[in-house]
C-alpha cells in the first residue's frame, strides 16, 4: 500500500492541511496491538467492558463519554516527526508511556459506563467528583504516600478523579505487585478499594451507553496549523516577565573582565544539555523548559549580559536557577522565583 501524498510535503506544507483530511484510520496503524493489550489486561481481570477507542487531538475520555480519543499525531510517523519538531516531544510515543495513558483513560472510561463516582465508598476513599475539569495547576506533595505514582507531576493529588484513574492504572498494570510496592502508604486502602471495586465488576456488563458519533467530536476539523498555534498558545500563559536582577547575578561580567563570554552565547551553547537534563529531572514538558531558556537567551541579548570566563560552576548555577523556576511552575502554574 502507498503512502499517502501528504507524507512528502514539507513542514510548511503539511501545516497547511486539515487534519480530517489526511484519511487516518485508527485500524489502519500499528495501534490496535497497543488497544488489544489493553483489552486483554482488563479480560485477565475477568472486566468485560472494552472500552472504545478513537483518535482525537489529544489524550481524554469525553464527559459522559466512555470512550477513550488517542491523539492523531500517533497514526503516522510523519505526523510524529511534525508532533516533535514543534512541541519537542511526543506524548505517548513509546509503547510503555502510551500503556500508561490508555490504563490511565480505561478508569475514565470505566467510571461514565459505570456511575460508580457517587457512591458513598468511592467518595470516602478519594473525595467528592465535581462536575469542574482537572485544575491546570495544584500544589502537589512531591512526598505524601497517599497517592500512587504512575504518571509523573504527582497528578493523583490533581483531583478525585485522577486519583482514581491513576490508581486503577497502576491496579491494572501486569506484572506489577502493588500491595508489595504501597506497603505503609496510604495509598494502598485507594489500591485495596480498586482491587474490590473491579472484582465487584467481573463479569457485568455496563448500563446502556450513549453511541459515538463523529458529528459531536470534529476537534479535528481544522488545519493543523491551527491546532499548533492554539496549542502553542496554551503553553504561552504561563510565561512572565523575567527576573532582570537574577540575570545580572548570573552574568555579572563588567566591560574590564578578560576572556569575558556573552550569556546568551553561553546558553545557546549549553541549551540541548540543560533543557534535557531539567526535563528529565523536574518531570516538566519538555516544551515549556525549551520556551523558558529562549526566553532567558532573548532577555540576555536585550540586557547585554556577559560571565566571566568559562566556568563549569556557571553550568550548576544556571541549572538551579532554571530548575527553581520550573519548580515554581508545576507549585504555581508560572516561571517565577520566590523572593
Amino acid at each position: 500500500m502507498e503512502p499517502p501524498a501528504w507524507v512528502n510535503l514539507s513542514d510548511a506544507e503539511l501545516l497547511e492541511c486539515r487534519i480530517s483530511r489526511l484519511g487516518l484510520r485508527l485500524e489502519a496503524t500499528p495501534l490496535p496491538t497497543l488497544i488489544r493489550q489493553l483489552y486483554d489486561e482488563l479480560s485477565q481481570k475477568g472486566l468485560v467492558f472494552h472500552p472504545p477507542c478513537h483518535l482525537g487531538d489529544e489524550w481524554f475520555v469525553p464527559v459522559g463519554v466512555p470512550a477513550i480519543f488517542i491523539p492523531f499525531f500517533l497514526a503516522h510517523e510523519r505526523l510524529r516527526q511534525l508532533e516533535r519538531q514543534i512541541m519537542l516531544e511526543v506524548e505517548g510515543e513509546t509503547d510503555e508511556w502510551f500503556m500508561k495513558l490508555l490504563r490511565h483513560e480505561a478508569a475514565h472510561a470505566y467510571a461514565f459506563a459505570y456511575a460508580f463516582v457517587h457512591q458513598r465508598k468511592w467518595r470516602r476513599i478519594f473525595g467528592r467528583s465535581e462536575a469542574r475539569e482537572t485544575p491546570s495547576f495544584y500544589r502537589p506533595r512531591p512526598h505524601s504516600r497517599s497517592f500512587v505514582v504512575h504518571l509523573g507531576d504527582w497528578y493523583a493529588q490533581s483531583h478525585p478523579d485522577e486519583d482514581f484513574a491513576e490508581t486503577f492504572a497502576v491496579w491494572l498494570t501486569p506484572g506489577l505487585d502493588w500491595r508489595a510496592k504501597y506497603r505503609d502508604w496510604g495509598a494502598l486502602e485507594k489500591l485495596e478499594y480498586v482491587d474490590e471495586l473491579m472484582r465487584s465488576l467481573a463479569g457485568r456488563p455496563p448500563r446502556p451507553l450513549p453511541a459515538y458519533r463523529e458529528a459531536d467530536f470534529n476537534c479535528l476539523n481544522v488545519k493543523l496549523k491551527t491546532y499548533y498555534a492554539k496549542k502553542r498558545k496554551e503553553y504561552e500563559h504561563s510565561f512572565p516577565d523575567f527576573y532582570d536582577n537574577d540575570l545580572r547575578q548570573l552574568f555579572e561580567a563588567g566591560a574590564d573582565d578578560a576572556g569575558r563570554v556573552q550569556a546568551s552565547d553561553y546558553l545557546r551553547r549549553h541549551r540541548r544539555d540543560l533543557e534535557t537534563a531539567i526535563s528529565q529531572w523536574s518531570n516538566e514538558n519538555r516544551y515549556r523548559v525549551n520556551k523558558l531558556v529562549g526566553k532567558l537567551i532573548e532577555r540576555c541579548d536585550k540586557l547585554n549580559l556577559y560571565i566571566k570566563s568559562y566556568d563549569p560552576r556557571q553550568n550548576i548555577q544556571v541549572a538551579a536557577y532554571i530548575t527553581t523556576l520550573v519548580t515554581n511552575h508545576l507549585f504555581t502554574g508560572k516561571f517565577k522565583r520566590a523572593k
